[in-house]
């Protein structure tokens, strides 16, 4: 499975959990605009980090704007 599509999931399963709409992951996105809030970001962060084994916010001195900025930022953790 891809990243993206590992990210993808895992952003549509926390979604369901939190029961929050979702906005269709598009790269040009901004993620405040997705439908979720700072409880689910904590919980898609946490669950990426024990898929990927990476924290990549752990360097970083501001959190991605859109989707794809997230998908881009764990596509550099992973590779």
């Amino acid at each position: 499975m891809s990243v993206r599509s590992s990210i993808v999931n895992v952003f549509e399963e926390v979604a369901r959990e939190q029961k929050r709409k979702l906005s269709p992951l598009t790269d040009d996105l901004k993620l405040l605009q997705s439908g979720l809030d700072s409880l689910s970001f904590a919980l898609i962060v946490a669950r990426l980090e024990d898929t990927f084994n990476a924290d990549p916010f752990e360097f970083l001195e501001a959190f991605p704007v859109t989707f794809g900025d997230f998908v881009k930022l764990y596509d550099k953790a992973s590779a």
